[in-house]
């Protein structure tokens, strides 16, 4: 068996590197920046570049004043080699299977609430397992998750509300509850749930407005007749939470995007009543259509059944 996997890394190295060196250029948006990541000359991977243009006959990039940019044959060609790539990792995971050696890589986008608890603690139990298996976690917003599945740079997406679903084969919906966060000496902390009404009595930071908690809250406020009308706005939902810490003011985020325990830090949460502020819900799947490997599948599955274990899941 150990023969076998020489044979797949000698495979992959003949058939996938001048591929890899293609996608490489295509994420980076630039030869020079692709080449420092690879660890090669920019000017080594621009022969590359242009032995793979000539061997096509057409122009993969558009050379640009900084930087590159697909053309049109080149964004059917980097399609083309995502595939090939996720294909061939699903492949090696079915051998290593076979000897018994969990090996492959696994690729998430994932809406921000799920990246400073959730998947470290999911990957890190995963790897004690199988540490043969590497990830790359990939934040994504309501949108950008689903197509980060579309062009094959991420084999699952777990996403807060997102916004479409065609190509998105939902494994499993998970509810989440709104809770506002705050400075443990808040006037509102006593309170074991708060309505949306009360809350927005005091000053309020929020996400922006392409994020689901967003978009629930929005929606709740019209409900209302309120406005929200935020003192701070961010992209960064650890920054608005960290915010909650300087002043009296309320924040707002999703269980899982929140710490186990509180112990040491001054910052609480509250559930919003569902009357006000309707549950959202995780999403998490896959490519419609599309075969994961081993090392996915296995790893959506242990997911799955953490959120069971914990969650309101359905």
């Amino acid at each position: 068996m150990q023969i076998m996997h020489h044979l797949t890394f000698g495979l992959e190295m003949k058939h996938l590197l001048p591929l890899k060196y293609i996608d490489a250029v295509a994420d980076a948006g630039s030869i020079r920046q692709a080449a420092e990541r690879l660890a090669i000359t920019s000017t080594a991977l621009n022969r590359r570049v242009i032995a793979m243009e000539e061997e096509l006959g057409v122009p993969i990039f558009e050379r640009l004043p900084r930087g590159v940019r697909l053309s049109t044959a080149g964004e059917i060609l980097v399609h083309h080699i995502r595939s090939q790539i996720s294909d061939f990792e699903r492949v090696k995971s079915q051998i290593a299977d076979l000897s018994g050696e969990r090996r492959g890589h696994v690729s998430i986008a994932c809406s921000q609430a799920l990246l400073p608890y959730f998947l470290p603690e999911q990957i890190s139990s995963y790897r004690k397992e199988h540490s043969a298996v590497t990830f790359s976690v990939l934040l994504r917003d309501r949108t950008a998750a689903e197509q980060a599945l579309v062009d094959l740079s991420a084999d699952l997406a777990l996403v807060f509300e997102p916004l479409r679903m065609l190509e998105f084969h939902n494994l499993l919906t998970v509810r989440q509850q709104v809770h506002a966060v705050m400075n443990n000496d808040h006037p509102l902390a006593e309170k074991k749930q708060l309505r949306l009404r009360d809350c927005l009595q005091y000053p309020v930071a929020l996400p922006t407005a392409h994020f689901g908690v967003r978009h629930l809250l929005e929606i709740a406020a019209r409900k209302i007749s309120a406005n929200l009308q935020p003192v701070v706005e961010s992209d960064s939902f650890e920054f608005l939470n960290h915010h909650a810490l300087s002043e009296k003011i309320i924040s707002f985020q999703i269980p899982i995007g929140l710490p186990n325990t509180t112990q040491g830090i001054n910052l609480i949460n509250r559930p919003i009543d569902t009357r006000d502020v309707a549950l959202g819900a995780i999403f998490v799947g896959q490519l419609r259509g599309r075969n994961l490997s081993v090392a996915a599948a296995r790893f959506a599955n242990q997911m799955m059944e953490t959120f069971a274990d914990r969650y309101d899941c359905e």
